[in-house]
C-alpha cells in the first residue's frame, strides 16, 4: 500500500513537472508580442518628444496609447497614430484624419493634438471615426534647432501632388519665397517618407475631412468642398492662401476631400486648457453639421 502511495505521488510529481514544463514552453503569442513591442517603441518615442513640447508629460505622452503607423522619418523615427472605436449607433460616421506637426518648429500643433486624444480616451467610442497622427514630422521637432522642414530640409506641406507641381511649386519657391530654405518643395512630389505616408493614408483610411494643426497666424482656413466655420474658440475663419504642392490644395481642391487648418496664436506658448477644449467642441459640432459621410 504504501509502495502503491509512493508510486502515485511520484507519478503526480511528475505530471505536474512535466506540465509547467510545457507550459512555461509555450511562446507568447503574436498578439501579445506585438502588443509588447508597440509599447516599447512609444516609450522611446515619447522620451525623445516630449522633452520638446510643451505642456505634454512623458506619461500624457504614454498614456495617449499611440502605435507605429506604418511610415518612418528620415531618420528612421516612427510616424506614430492611433485610430478610435465609432460608436455603432450613430446613424452615419464621418471618417476624420487628424495631423499634427507638419512643421516640426510649430510645436503646439503637436501638443494640442495629444490633449485632444486624451479627451477622447476617456470615452470608449466616438462619433466619428478618427485617425490621429500628433506628429508627422519627428526629425524637424527633433533637430537640435527645431526647423520646420524635415531632415532632408523638404517643407512637407509644399511636397504634395498638386497639378502642374514640376512647373509651379519651384517656380513659385523661387519667385514668391526668393528660394527661403525654410519652404523648399523638395525635387519631387511625394518625394519625401512623411509626406508620402500622408498620401498613402489619404488614399487607404478615405477621410471625410482632414484637419491638419499648425501655428502661428492664429485663423482658421478651410480648402475644398464645405462650408467653412465661423470660428473654433477665438480663432476665426480667415483664408490664408492657396499654395502649390501644400496639403490644402492637393487634398482640398484637388481630391475634393476638405482640409480644415487650425493656426494656433503661437508656436511655443499653448492656449489655455478651456481654449483648447473650446476649439475641440466647436470642431466636431462643425464635422457634425456641415461634413457628410462617405458613401461606400
Amino acid at each position: 500500500m504504501r509502495l502503491l502511495s509512493a508510486s502515485l505521488f511520484l507519478f503526480g510529481a511528475l505530471t505536474f513537472a512535466s506540465v509547467r514544463a510545457e507550459t512555461s514552453a509555450i511562446p507568447t503569442t503574436a498578439v501579445t508580442a506585438k502588443v509588447a513591442a508597440n509599447t516599447g517603441k512609444l516609450h522611446q518615442w515619447c522620451k525623445q518628444v516630449t522633452p520638446r513640447l510643451p505642456k505634454v508629460s512623458l506619461n500624457e505622452c504614454l498614456n495617449s496609447k499611440l502605435v507605429p503607423g506604418g511610415g518612418r522619418s528620415i531618420k528612421g523615427l516612427p510616424l506614430m497614430t492611433r485610430d478610435f472605436a465609432v460608436d455603432l449607433r450613430a446613424k452615419k460616421v464621418q471618417r476624420v484624419l487628424l495631423i499634427g506637426g507638419i512643421h516640426g518648429d510649430e510645436k503646439t500643433a503637436t501638443a494640442v493634438v495629444f490633449k485632444w486624444l486624451a479627451a477622447m480616451s476617456k470615452s470608449s467610442a466616438q462619433e466619428f471615426q478618427w485617425k490621429v497622427a500628433p506628429l508627422v514630422n519627428p526629425d524637424g521637432l527633433l533637430a537640435a534647432k527645431s526647423t520646420r522642414v524635415n531632415a532632408r530640409g523638404v517643407d512637407l506641406n509644399r511636397n504634395f501632388p498638386t497639378p502642374d507641381w514640376d512647373k509651379e511649386a519651384l517656380q513659385y519657391w523661387a519667385k514668391k519665397t526668393k528660394s527661403d530654405p525654410r519652404r523648399f518643395p523638395g525635387k519631387k512630389p511625394v518625394s519625401e517618407p512623411e509626406s508620402k505616408w500622408i498620401f498613402d493614408t489619404i488614399k487607404s483610411f478615405q477621410p471625410d475631412v482632414i484637419i491638419s494643426v499648425h501655428a502661428p497666424f492664429g485663423v482658421l482656413d478651410l480648402d475644398g468642398p464645405a462650408q467653412p466655420p465661423t470660428r473654433f474658440g477665438r480663432l476665426h475663419y480667415n483664408r490664408v492662401g492657396v499654395y502649390p504642392g501644400s496639403l490644402g490644395n492637393y487634398s482640398g481642391i484637388h481630391q475634393d476631400i476638405p482640409v480644415l487648418t487650425i493656426e494656433l496664436p503661437h508656436a511655443l506658448t499653448m492656449p489655455s486648457p478651456s481654449e483648447i477644449s473650446r476649439i475641440w467642441h466647436d470642431m466636431q459640432v462643425w464635422i457634425r453639421q456641415h461634413i457628410s459621410a462617405r458613401k461606400n
